[in-house]
């Protein structure tokens, strides 16, 4: 039977979140508590994707809710609903001012055997470091994104000269003191190598997917009846947030290629800083449609309306982040267009069980949406996309995770002696 173990987790995102690293870390976090673990949460008031937070949660104060058998220390954020340019590294740097005092006295107090930083953000770092030092705590950093190449990857803060020199001095000093870098990807992997990770502290354990919420099942009439969409509509479904990261706006040249295609129907469902020009494009165009994030109980059900989903992703964010929803995309068994290059991770992890376009070209995922209207649905394909979400199971991805962030699996001599996860 394994030791009880109390663990600090510094996220800036946190469950109510329902899209991306803040659903990852409430995941996590109420699997430990369900383990038998004493855990509490460092975090900011839910704001993501939308950049905004909403009422009872506020941005201006500090308050402590149970969330999932989890204490949750909410601190102030600043945050803006054009998050671009310095804006976008003011919400992590007020984050970090607000929080990282909380999770130095928060760590002094509770004595954690485990503290757990999430990045992003990765300015709370040192706060937690020198904290878990004091306390002779196991650091652990969980590096969903490589938040400052990704920065200047996508433009959010310019590119080289000073600033990008500084943050990845930043980075790289603060990356290399903690006692194990747990990442999502083998790519992200190789980068944290470069910036001094050694290979005895670091590990890959990809984000994971409920396979028993999310399931093949036929498509939904009332699904699509309640979404104005016609049972024999082609339904090319994206569903997730609607930024920079994720290459949105190939989506409308896409639909604006195929508006001559009757019944090829476009559906985006998700929030985030480019909401307002997805909803200019679906007001000039009958076939794409913007709605809201779907009920957290229904996704399942949601899924299935697609005919094909679509993962777009900028080129320049190529190997820099691994997209989570892929793994939902996966699970509902339904065709998957992903626009990657060959040889990045994320074309590689899929092999041939998806077709592939190239980033930043709306008339090749035209094409290729038109291909699959044309072709039945191939059951071997279907099977392989269905293995392949059996590799990210939720319930062996967490007891994985348990195992390298809350115990040893390093011997005395440096030697690991538990896999990295492979990439199929």
């Amino acid at each position: 039977m394994r030791p009880r173990r109390r663990v600090i987790i510094c996220s800036i995102h946190y469950i109510p979140e329902v899209v991306g690293v803040g659903r990852y870390s409430g995941d996590l976090a109420e699997y430990f508590v369900a383990r038998g673990h004493d855990v509490a949460v460092i975090t900011a008031p839910p704001h993501y994707p939308s950049w905004k937070v909403n009422p009872p949660y506020s941005g201006r104060r500090w308050m402590k809710e149970m969330v999932g058998g989890v204490i949750a220390y909410r601190c102030p954020i600043w945050v803006h609903s054009e998050m671009r340019g310095f804006r976008r590294l003011l919400a992590p740097a007020s984050f970090a001012l607000s929080a990282g005092p909380v999770a130095f006295w928060q760590i002094l107090t509770r004595r954690p055997h485990v503290v757990l930083v999430v990045e992003p953000t990765l300015l709370i770092a040192p706060f937690a470091i020198l904290a878990a030092k004091l306390v002779r705590a196991r650091a652990i950093l969980h590096v969903q994104d490589l938040e400052v190449d990704a920065a200047f990857a996508v433009g959010h803060l310019g590119g080289g000269g000073l600033l990008e020199r500084c943050g990845a001095f930043f980075e790289r000093v603060m990356t290399s003191a903690f006692d194990r870098v747990i990442t999502i990807s083998h790519r992200m992997a190789e980068k944290l190598r470069t910036k001094g990770v050694p290979d005895a502290r670091l590990r890959v354990i990809r984000n994971w997917v409920d396979l028993d919420h999310i399931k093949p099942m036929p498509p939904s009439r009332r699904y699509r009846g309640e979404l104005g969409l016609k049972d024999d509509d082609f339904v090319v479904l994206y569903a997730g947030t609607v930024g920079a990261k994720q290459g949105i706006r190939l989506l409308i040249d896409a639909a604006r290629e195929l508006q001559d295609k009757a019944g090829v129907v476009f559906v985006i469902a998700g929030e985030g800083p480019m909401r307002p020009e997805l909803e200019r494009a679906a007001a000039k165009m009958r076939n794409f449609r913007v709605i809201g994030f779907q009920p957290e109980a229904r996704l399942g059900e949601f899924l299935s309306i697609a005919d094909v989903h679509v993962l777009p992703q900028q080129r320049a964010a190529a190997d820099l982040v691994l997209p989570s929803k892929l793994g939902g995309m996966l699970a509902s068994g339904r065709r998957i267009i992903i626009t990657a290059d060959p040889g990045t991770e994320l074309a590689d992890f899929v092999q041939h069980c998806c077709a592939l376009t190239p980033p930043g070209d709306g008339s090749a995922l035209a094409r290729a949406i038109v291909t699959y209207r044309c072709e039945p649905v191939c059951e071997t394909k279907v099977a392989e996309r269905l293995a392949l979400a059996q590799t990210l199971s939720k319930d062996d991805i967490v007891l994985a995770f348990e195992q390298a962030a809350l115990f040893s699996d390093v011997d005395p001599n440096g030697r690991a002696t538990a896999e990295l996860i492979p990439s199929r």
